[in-house]
C-alpha cells in the first residue's frame, strides 16, 4: 500500500509507506512552510504515534523551529492551541478511523485549520527540496503545553447555552467508548464536569484499538451491549483522534453518524435569535437531507460544498456561518473554532437532552427520518471522470445535478452521489431516502447501472 496524499494530510502504514524517511522529509517540508516559526504537535494514542512524534520533534528542533507539544490529545485540541497561540502551524500524528496498523500526520496553519489546496501545493513543493538544519547555536527549543486538554474543555463549556448546573442535574449514565485513543484523555473529564456517571469501555489510551476504530454501527456492538446492560441514558462513541461522534440511544440503537451534525444544527438554530438564523448553515454533498429539512423549519439557508472539513471550513468563513459539519459525524461550531470537533457535540446534546427532558430515542424520533446507504464499484483502468460525465449525460433533465465533487443528482423523494476516490481505483455511490429498503435499492440500481456502463461502453440508465 503506497502513501495515502490528500487534503487532509498523509496516511500510510507504519513502517511500509510511512517510514522515518518520510516522516523526517515531511518534518524538514513543514518546517520551511511555517517558515521555521513554533509549531504545535500533539498525537492520537495510537502505538507507533510517540515514535513518529518524536522523529518529526527532533527534525523540527533541528531546523530551528520551537515545539510546543500537547502529548495525547485530540485534532481539535492541537487546532485550538494553534489557533489561540503564536504558532505558525500545528501537526497532528493520526490516521482518523484507519486500523492499528496505519498512522499519519495532519497539518494545520497559523489559524489551526487544515491546509487547503494552495497550502497543501506549497508544502510537497518544499517536500521535494533538500534539506538543511540548524546550527548548534539555532536549534529550536522544546516545551510542553498539557494544560491544552483543559482549555479545550473550558472553550466548550463555555459555549453559549450550556448550562453546566442544569446538566449535572441530569445525572446523566454515559457508556462511553474511546477506541483506546485520544478520547480517553478528554471525554471523561468533560463527562465527570458535566456531573455524568461514567461507564468506560476502552478508554485507557494504549493505542491497541478493541475494535476496527471508525465508529460505524456495527463497530459499536459492546457499546450497545453496555449502555442495554448497564441501562445507561446514552452512549458515545469517538474516533481515535476525536473528530467524530456517533450516539447509542438508551435502547442500544444506534442514531447515525448523520445525526450528529443533524441534532446539533436542531439545537443551535432553536437558540438562535431572529436575525441570527439568515447565517447559513454548512455542509458537505453527501451530509443527509435532514439537516435541509431541520434549516428550513427556522427559515435558516443551507449551502453544501465538497466533501473534506477544509471546504466546509472554508465557506463557512466566507459566509459567517451559524454551524455546520459533515455527516460522517463531524460538527464544526464557528462559537469554538472552525473545525470539526466531537467535545463539542457531546455538550451541545447533553444540553439538548437536558432541555428535552425525555429520552435520546425520543429526541432522535423528533427529527425528521431518512436512511443513507453506501457502497463502492472497482473501475480498474476506467477513467472515472468519464464514467461520471456518462452519468451526467443520462440524467440531464431529469434530476437536479450538482458537479462540485463528483455527481450528485437530487430527486424529489432522494438523491445519490457518485464521488471518485483520490486514492483507490474506485467510484463513491451514497444515496439516502426515506426508507432503509428505498437506499438500499437505489444504491443497487445504480451500481448495476455503473457495471454496465464498464461492460459494454454504454450510456448509465436512471
Amino acid at each position: 500500500m503506497s502513501l495515502m496524499e490528500s487534503i487532509s494530510g498523509v496516511r500510510g502504514i507504519f513502517g511500509s509507506s510511512l517510514t522515518p524517511e518520510v516522516v523526517v522529509r515531511y518534518a524538514h517540508a513543514f518546517a520551511e512552510f511555517c517558515n521555521k516559526q513554533p509549531v504545535v504537535i500533539g498525537r492520537d494514542g495510537r502505538i507507533t504515534g510517540k515514535i513518529i512524534a518524536n522523529i518529526f520533534v527532533s527534525s523540527l528542533l533541528a531546523k530551528g523551529c520551537d515545539v510546543r507539544a500537547i502529548g495525547i490529545c485530540p485534532t481539535p485540541t492541537v487546532a485550538l492551541e494553534t489557533e489561540h497561540s503564536d504558532a505558525a502551524g500545528g501537526v497532528i500524528v493520526t490516521a482518523s478511523h484507519n486500523p492499528i496498523e496505519w498512522n499519519g500526520l495532519k497539518f494545520l496553519n497559523s489559524d489551526g485549520i487544515f491546509l487547503d489546496a494552495e497550502e497543501n501545493r506549497a508544502l510537497r513543493e518544499h517536500f521535494k527540496n533538500e534539506y538543511t538544519y540548524a546550527g548548534w547555536n539555532e536549534i529550536g527549543t522544546y516545551s510542553s503545553i498539557p494544560e491544552a486538554i483543559d482549555k479545550h474543555i473550558e472553550a466548550v463549556l463555555g459555549m453559549q447555552h450550556i448550562d453546566i448546573d442544569a446538566i449535572r442535574k441530569r445525572k446523566f449514565k454515559v457508556a462511553l467508548d474511546c477506541v483506546n485513543a485520544a478520547g480517553g484523555v478528554i471525554v471523561p473529564k468533560l463527562l465527570e464536569r458535566l456531573g455524568c456517571e461514567v461507564i468506560p469501555l476502552y478508554c485507557d489510551v494504549s493505542g491497541v484499538f478493541a475494535h476496527t476504530p471508525e465508529p460505524l454501527p456495527e463497530n459499536l456492538t459492546q457499546l450497545a451491549e453496555t449502555v442495554r446492560n448497564e441501562k445507561a441514558d446514552i452512549g458515545i462513541a469517538v474516533d481515535p483522534d476525536v473528530d467524530r461522534l456517533v450516539i447509542i440511544d438508551e435502547k442500544g440503537n444506534a442514531i447515525g453518524e448523520e445525526y450528529s451534525i443533524a441534532t446539533v444544527v436542531k439545537f443551535i438554530l432553536s437558540h438562535a435569535e431572529t436575525a441570527e438564523r439568515n447565517r447559513p448553515v454548512v455542509i458537505n454533498l453527501s451530509t443527509t437531507r435532514a439537516v435541509e429539512d431541520i434549516a428550513a423549519a427556522y427559515g435558516a439557508p443551507v449551502i453544501r460544498t465538497p466533501v473534506g472539513e477544509i471546504n466546509v471550513v472554508k465557506q463557512m468563513r466566507e459566509s459567517n456561518a451559524i454551524i455546520g459539519g459533515e455527516g460522517s459525524g463531524g460538527i464544526i461550531h464557528p462559537a469554538v473554532h472552525f473545525g470539526r470537533d466531537a467535545i463539542v457535540g457531546i455538550a451541545i446534546i447533553l444540553q439538548y437532552l437536558t432541555e428535552f427532558g425525555k429520552q435520546i430515542s425520543e429526541l432522535r424520533a423528533a427529527l425528521p427520518n431518512y436512511f443513507i446507504r453506501k457502497d463502492k464499484i472497482q473501475i480498474h483502468d476506467t477513467n472515472p471522470d468519464t464514467i461520471l460525465q456518462s452519468i451526467a449525460e443520462n440524467v440531464s433533465g431529469k434530476g437536479l445535478i450538482n458537479r462540485e465533487d463528483g455527481i450528485r443528482i437530487d430527486y424529489p423523494d432522494y438523491w445519490i452521489h457518485f464521488r471518485k476516490s483520490n486514492t483507490e481505483p474506485i467510484i463513491r455511490i451514497i444515496a439516502e431516502a426515506r426508507t432503509s429498503e428505498e437506499a438500499t435499492n437505489i444504491v443497487k440500481k445504480y451500481k448495476e447501472n455503473l457495471t454496465n456502463l464498464m461492460n459494454t461502453a454504454g450510456i448509465v440508465g436512471t
